[in-house]
């Protein structure tokens, strides 16, 4: 009987593969460099605008700063900095993105390796409760939250703190949770015959393996957080944040273009030099994520 002769060749290519080769070609490439562009001109925009003075953004737009470059001066910047309201706005942001960041991923590292390693009764059960409050809207729960706040007193930072850290668990719970599940179980049983408990195993093997997921959720979490003007006009109070002072600010448009459009490029600066410092961890996160 003869055999049967296969085609030689290249395997044939998915559609998706097709897709991928068809975006990184010469053309879409382009394409999607005019795109990116486009989406960076109101930055610069803002950028160009908190460069000139008041006067000169009343009377032109922004972009005659390439025919005119000596409209270009820092003085909006010293003006900013020398705003109280401004600057403690900044803090206030600081002080409120800072802590909820980094209790929303303490917590969530914590149980995320819980809900993957850990078996303890109702584990499953209490996951899926877990998923299922990723679908409520914070909106719902503002007015029951400052009921609550106000009969416990929790007011201004700490309650926005409170409730941030509330509402990103679910997501970073789910997130770690997931990853933490790819790590080889074979680490864990190792460590668990040299004798080490729960918490060693976390912050010795977890921990370290699971660096570009934690990366990825803080980025996420720090954007979330320092981005928020609804939950901060709601119970801030007092201690409002930079977006609360640039939304006050915008009220008079046009009289204080020069406050709010440096605040603006400093609100937006900062998240960016987050970003960039970690982008290594978060492209590593979102790799192991794809590939698991």
């Amino acid at each position: 009987m003869a055999a049967t002769t296969g085609t030689i060749g290249a395997p044939r290519r998915g559609v998706l593969s097709r897709i991928a080769g068809a975006v990184t070609s010469g053309p879409a490439s382009i394409f999607l460099i005019i795109v990116g562009l486009m989406w960076l001109v109101p930055t610069l925009g803002l950028f160009f605008a908190s460069m000139r003075s008041a006067a000169d953004n009343t009377a032109t737009g922004w972009w005659k700063i390439f025919t005119e470059p000596a409209q270009l001066t820092l003085e909006s910047y010293r003006n900013v900095l020398d705003n109280p309201t401004m600057v403690d706005g900044l803090l206030n942001t600081t002080l409120i993105t800072v802590p909820a960041t980094l209790l929303t991923v303490l917590i969530a590292a914590l149980a995320g390796y819980a809900f993957a390693w850990v078996t303890f009764r109702g584990r499953d059960a209490l996951f899926l409760l877990v998923i299922g409050l990723l679908v409520v809207p914070l909106q719902v729960a503002l007015i029951p939250v400052s009921r609550l706040y106000g009969s416990l007193s929790v007011s201004g930072i700490p309650g926005v703190v409170i409730f941030h850290v509330a509402f990103g668990l679910p997501f970073a719970i789910f997130l770690l949770r997931n990853f933490f599940v790819g790590i080889p179980k074979e680490l864990l049983e190792a460590a668990r015959m040299d004798g080490a408990g729960e918490l060693t195993i976390f912050y010795r093997v977890v921990l370290p393996l699971g660096i570009p997921a934690i990366a990825s959720l803080a980025i996420f979490q720090f954007l979330w957080v320092w981005n928020d003007l609804l939950v901060a006009l709601v119970f801030a109070g007092d201690s409002s944040p930079l977006t609360v002072v640039i939304r006050e600010q915008t009220r008079s448009f046009g009289a204080n273009i020069d406050v709010i459009a440096p605040g603006a490029f400093l609100s937006l600066i900062v998240p960016l030099i987050v970003f960039f410092a970690f982008q290594r961890y978060f492209v590593q996160g979102i790799m192991a994520g794809a590939t698991k």
